[in-house]
């Protein structure tokens, strides 16, 4: 199947050519250069909706779209989701401690094409549980990333990460995934973040998709909420999460949503 957006493969898997690498590489960096001017409203005694309306302030000087304001009922630019939160924390009044660690998870469509990711700050001194915590997490999106190149398999991805999150003692969550992107925020195929050498669908030149382990000190069952929005771990533990989107080369990976300012790890500073 041909359409305006490039080909689909047997999967349902779209395939981009090779000219829509720029547009997504343009809305890539809008979404990465946000959570990097983001990092310095990260502090104790700050709140998450402020923190959020700041962000949607950047995506309107930007020109840009948020991909999140009125997305299934969703009325914010951003999930910041805290401690024991998975994903998909929803901004509000709520004051920063000292030791709390947060994702950021921010969308932007600049022209058509949606920047997607997300990663870890924390407010006042990284306790060392979550520092090693937030170094696994962010290791294991790389361990992923590793993976894609032609010929590999989606298996290949998530065997990467979780073969390394457990070695660390540590789980992945299930219940949640990476997805295929471009010019739509959700599209095939789910990313698991675990799963078996050699299975699932092949990657090709062109796919689109983010990498977005969610990683917890404890077991790695969630549950969601009233607001039908906020996961939590089911038992409590700290949960870390970092995303990137990124393009399948000939030869590799191009990752979309790098940061400007190498501040994509917290201790960015230090």
């Amino acid at each position: 199947m041909k359409d305006h957006r490039g080909r689909l493969t047997k999967d349902g898997i779209r395939i981009y050519e090779q000219s829509d690498f720029a547009g997504m590489h343009a809305a890539g960096a809008l979404s990465a250069r946000i959570l990097d001017d983001i990092a310095d409203h990260v502090f104790v005694g700050q709140t998450t909706g402020e923190i959020d309306r700041l962000i949607t302030q950047m995506v309107e000087d930007a020109g840009a779209t948020s991909a999140t304001i009125g997305y299934k009922g969703y009325e914010h630019a951003s999930c910041i989701s805290v401690n024991h939160v998975v994903c998909h924390g929803i901004p509000g009044d709520k004051k920063l401690k000292d030791g709390d660690i947060l994702n950021i998870d921010v969308t932007a469509i600049v022209d058509g094409w949606f920047g997607d990711t997300s990663r870890m700050y924390v407010a006042g001194k990284l306790p060392r549980k979550a520092e090693r915590l937030v170094q696994v997490t962010h290791d294991a999106l790389f361990k992923g990333i590793e993976m894609v190149k032609p010929g590999n398999t989606f298996g290949d991805i998530g065997h990467a990460i979780q073969a390394y999150v457990e070695a660390q003692r540590m789980s992945v969550v299930r219940d949640f995934c990476g997805h295929g992107l471009g010019r739509v925020f959700h599209a095939p195929p789910n990313v698991l973040h675990y799963g078996r050498p050699g299975t699932g669908a092949k990657l090709e030149e062109g796919m689109f998709f983010t990498i977005e382990p969610m990683v917890n000190l404890g077991r790695p069952e969630t549950k969601t909420l009233a607001d039908d929005w906020t996961a939590v771990t089911r038992d409590k533990s700290l949960s870390a999460q970092f995303e990137h989107s990124v393009g399948v080369t000939a030869d590799g990976v191009e990752i979309f949503t790098l940061s400007p300012g190498n501040r994509f790890h917290p201790t960015y500073s230090s």
